[in-house]
């Protein structure tokens, strides 16, 4: 083996450890009780679920189900209290045995299994399903890359004639003036104590913020930039570009951009169920990300800010993501991590 052959093998290996080690954290994150209680108690989310399984008991009976990434296995029991056969529940984290636990406790092991691994990795010990229930949506809708895992299963497991749920989501982004928090986070390092600290910008303006923002702070119109069929979407599908107006609806400086998402349930319901993480709605965990714009515009009710905005995983962190907005002839980039 020459050099430089042993050279790419040792940076592939390299490569793959620290793949695997991103993915240990990632996958230990989810091993604590915390942020599973911090989603069960998101009523938005957990009560969306909830009503579209026990509304739409004709999509459940006598089915089979998998639930990918299963947490504490809520969505499982669900589709089991809703007549399903069968539930599969594929979980990567430690919190799958307090899982276990919990399915004994509710008298359910006889409908539900429980798989520890990842969904990529592990054998079903079925050939296909008929439905794919999960909860995979993060901040932006897709940080954390777990629709990755969604889409894979189904094109491994799901039935010809088999349906994934959510069904759609669409990704949103809506003006804001909030020149408070502006000067708190930007304007800020223009004069500390008298010196002026301004480089420090380059390191605050490209990282996307999350956080929950008052109706009070919209500017514009929402535009939706992404459409996303659980149905059909394929990976290469979620990384994306779009141009984008947003129709201005009052006087304003523009200090930043927000992004949220909605999350729909209709393919073959009989009651359909949907839910929106916009800043008009209830707050949800997910609450909103923002993306803080170095110089705000002055808009008009009535103007069209129009811009381009990139999404993209992050190369050295898939479960990350790089966006791009370019407004106005100014372009920035910004990572969620």
């Amino acid at each position: 083996m020459n050099a430089d052959v042993r050279h790419r093998a040792s940076s592939q290996g390299a490569i793959a450890d620290l793949e695997e080690d991103e993915d240990g954290v990632y996958f230990s994150s989810y091993g604590h009780f915390g942020i599973h209680q911090e989603m069960l108690k998101d009523t938005v989310r957990t009560e969306s679920y909830r009503d579209f399984i026990y509304q739409n008991h004709h999509i459940f009976k006598d089915k089979t189900v998998l639930d990918v990434g299963c947490g504490t296995g809520i969505l499982s029991m669900f589709a089991a209290k809703a007549g399903a056969r069968r539930v599969i529940g594929v979980d990567q984290s430690d919190i799958i045995y307090q899982a276990m636990d919990i399915v004994r406790l509710n008298k359910l092991e006889e409908t539900i299994t429980l798989i520890k691994g990842r969904i990529e990795d592990v054998d079903l010990l079925v050939e296909e399903v008929d439905v794919i229930i999960s909860e995979w949506m993060g901040y932006f809708l897709l940080f954390e890359s777990m629709l990755d895992s969604v889409i894979y299963a189904r094109d491994k497991y799901l039935s010809k004639e088999g349906a994934v749920y959510p069904d759609s989501c669409t990704i949103n982004l809506v003006a804001l003036c909030d020149e408070k928090i502006h000067a708190d986070k930007v304007a800020f390092w223009d004069n500390v104590y008298g010196f002026n600290m301004s480089c420090m910008k380059k390191s605050v303006i490209p990282e996307g913020v999350v956080e929950v923002v008052t109706p009070e702070a919209m500017v514009s119109e929402p535009c939706i930039v992404k459409n996303i069929d659980c149905q059909t979407s394929s990976i290469k599908d979620l990384d994306f570009a779009c141009d984008f107006g947003l129709k201005i609806t009052k006087d304003a400086q523009c200090t930043a951009v927000c992004g949220y998402f909605d999350v729909f349930f209709q393919n073959k319901c009989q009651k359909a169920v949907s839910f929106s993480t916009s800043p008009l709605c209830d707050k949800t965990h997910w609450k909103q990300t923002v993306f803080l714009l170095e110089n705000p515009i002055n808009v008009k009710a009535g103007d069209v800010l129009k811009g381009t905005i990139t999404v993209r995983k992050n190369r050295k962190d898939p479960r990350s993501l790089i966006i791009t907005l370019s407004i106005n002839g100014v372009t920035q980039t910004y990572a969620l991590q």
